[in-house]
C-alpha cells in the first residue's frame, strides 16, 4: 500500500503572539514541525507533502534540507481547504493527514490508526481527556460506531460534556479523501472547510470509520500558545529523562533536566539539575555532569568530571579529566585523558596532552601542549594579533608560572620553564628558563600620593 502523508503547518498561531509561524517555534530546541517530521518519516512513507500559508518563505528556509514537497495554502480557508491543496500532487493509495503542532505523536501511533483503517476505510486518532474545553468531540452512535466530529463552537451542551476528543490526524484511501473533500461545505460558525467534516460524510455513505485511542492524552495535544508550548515541553523533558534513567543514567532531579538535541549516554553516568545538552552530546560510562552545566556538541569521555557551571561546547573530552566549575571549552577544544581544567579557565580551538592541567584563570587560544604540562594561574596565550590567530605550542612537562604571556607565535621545548609574570615573545629552548620580566626597583622613602596631601599645609583664606 503506497501511503504519502499530507503535514498541515500552514496557521499563523495568533494566540502565539509571535511573528514568528507557530511551527517554527522549538520544542527541546527544535521546530514544532520537525518533531512531526520525524515521527512521519518513521513510516517511510512515498512522499511527505507539507503544507504551508503563513511565513511560507520562513519555514521553507528552515527545512531547506528537508525531502518534502512544498504546498502553499494562498487562503487559510480552514483544514479541509488545506487538505485539498495537497491532494493533487499525491499519487500514493492511502494519505495520512498530520499536524504540525501537535509534536509528541509517535510513529506508533501513527502506524496504529493506518492499521485501523483497513483497506479501503478511514481512521482518526481520539484521546480521552480530563479537561476536552476547546477541543473537537467524537460523537458515535449507540452502538459505539464513529458518527461524527464535532467542533466545540459548533457543539451542543450534551455533546460538550464528551471527553473523547479529535486528534485531528485522519487517513483514508486518497481517491476516497478526494471524493469527500470536494463535499465539504462551510456550514459552520467558522464559516471554515473543516476536515472534520469528512467523518460524517463517511459515515453518512455507510464506509468503516474507525478509530485508534491513544493510551496518553498529552501524546496529541495541541500547541495553541507560549503555556501549551511550556506544559508540552516539560512533557517531552520528561519523557527523554525516562530514557536515560532507563539506560542506566542516573539523573538527580528529572523535572529540571532539558536535552535540546540527542544525547547518548554510558551506564554510571550522573547529572545532577539545571543540566542543559544541546545537539549531539556523548556521555561516557561514569561521567559525571555537575549542576548547571550546559554541553554543546560535545564527548565526554568516561569517568570524566565536569563540575558546576561549566561550559562545553564544541569539545572532545578524553576520559578521566576533570573540569570546572565555571570553565569554558570552546569549539575545537581536545583534551587528552587526565586533564585537568580548572575554574575561570577559557580554552578554543586548543589541544592539551595526557596529564596536562590549567587550574585557574587562563586563557588557551590556538593552542598545543605536550603531556603533564603545568600552566599557572593568570597565563593568557596572546593568539590574535588583530588580524590573524597564531599557534603556541608546548612540548611536554612544561611548566609556566603565574601572571605570564605568551606572544604567539611561540615555541616551548620539552621540560622549559617561565617564570612567573613573564611576558615571553621567542622560542625557549628544551630545559630553558625564561624570564620575560623588567627588573625590579625598590625605592626608599617613597611617600603615597594620599599621605603627601594629607602632610600637606592647610592653606588660609586671602593666600
Amino acid at each position: 500500500m503506497g501511503l504519502e502523508i499530507i503535514v498541515l503547518a500552514a496557521g499563523q498561531g495568533t494566540r502565539m503572539r509571535s511573528t514568528l509561524p507557530k511551527v517554527l517555534h522549538p520544542l527541546a530546541g527544535k521546530p514544532l514541525l520537525h518533531h512531526v517530521l520525524g515521527a512521519a518519516r518513521a513510516l517511510d512513507p512515498e512522499a511527505i507533502h507539507v503544507v504551508i500559508g503563513y511565513g511560507a518563505d520562513a519555514v521553507r528556509t528552515a527545512f531547506a534540507d528537508a525531502a518534502v514537497n512544498w504546498v502553499v495554502q494562498r487562503e487559510q480557508l480552514g483544514t479541509g481547504h488545506a487538505v485539498a491543496q495537497a491532494l493533487p500532487d499525491v499519487r500514493g493509495e492511502r494519505v495520512l493527514v498530520l499536524f504540525a503542532d501537535v509534536p509528541l505523536v509517535t510513529a506508533s501511533t501513527l502506524a496504529a490508526c493506518v492499521d485501523a483503517a483497513g483497506a479501503d476505510g478511514v481512521a482518526v486518532v481520539t484521546a480521552e481527556m480530563d479537561d476536552p474545553h476547546g477541543l473537537g468531540r467524537i460523537v458515535r452512535d449507540g452502538n459505539g460506531q464513529l458518527v461524527r466530529i464535532v467542533e466545540e463552537r459548533d457543539a451542543s451542551d450534551t455533546e460538550r460534556t464528551i471527553s473523547e476528543i479529535n486528534s485531528g490526524i485522519m487517513t483514508a484511501p486518497t481517491a476516497l479523501l478526494r471524493e469527500l473533500t470536494s463535499a465539504l461545505g462551510t456550514g459552520n460558525e467558522q464559516g471554515e472547510f473543516y476536515l472534520t467534516d469528512v467523518v460524517a460524510i463517511a459515515a453518512g455513505r455507510g464506509l468503516n470509520v474507525a478509530t485508534h485511542r491513544v493510551a496518553s492524552p498529552e501524546e496529541v495535544q495541541g500547541i495553541n500558545d507560549r503555556a501549551q508550548l511550556a506544559a508540552l515541553e516539560r512533557i517531552h523533558q520528561q519523557r527523554t529523562a525516562l530514557t536515560l534513567m532507563r539506560a542506566g543514567v542516573t539523573i538527580l532531579d528529572p523535572l529540571r533536566l532539558d536535552v535540546r538535541g540527542d544525547v547518548e549516554a554510558g551506564e554510571d553516568c550522573v547529572i545532577d539539575v539545571n543540566v542543559v545538552l544541546e545537539g549531539r552530546v556523548v556521555l561516557g560510562r561514569g561521567a559525571r555532569i555537575g549542576a548547571g552545566c550546559v554541553i554543546k556538541d560535545a564527548v565526554i569521555g568516561e569517568d570524566a568530571i565536569i563540575h558546576p557551571h561549566t561550559v562545553i561546547d564544541g569539545a572532545v573530552i578524553a576520559a578521566r579529566c576533570e573540569i570546572g566549575p565555571f570553565a569554558r571549552m570552546r569549539p575545537g577544544t581536545q583534551l587528552a585523558e587526565r586533564v585537568k581544567i580548572g575554574n575561570f579557565v577559557e580554552t578554543k580551538k586548543t589541544q592539551l596532552g595526557p596529564g596536562t592541567k590549567s587550574n585557574h584563570f587562563a586563557y588557551l587560544g590556538d593552542t598545543t601542549t605536550g603531556a603533564d604540562c603545568n600552566i599557572g594561574a593568570g597565563t593568557i596565550m596572546c593568539n590574535y594579533d588583530g588580524a590573524e590567530k597564531h599557534p603556541t605550542t608546548l612540548g611536554n612537562d612544561v611548566f609556566i608560572g603565574s601572571n605570564a604571556t605568551l606572544v604567539a607565535p611561540v615555541e616551548l621545548g620539552d621540560g622549559a620553564y617561565v617564570a612567573a609574570g613573564s611576558t615571553v615573545t621567542t622560542k625557549v629552548d628544551a630545559g630553558a628558563l625564561a624570564v620575560g620580566r623588567s627588573r625590579q626597583r625598590n625605592i626608599e622613602g617613597w611617600t603615597p600620593p594620599a599621605k603627601r596631601k594629607h602632610n600637606e599645609p592647610k592653606k588660609t583664606k586671602g593666600e
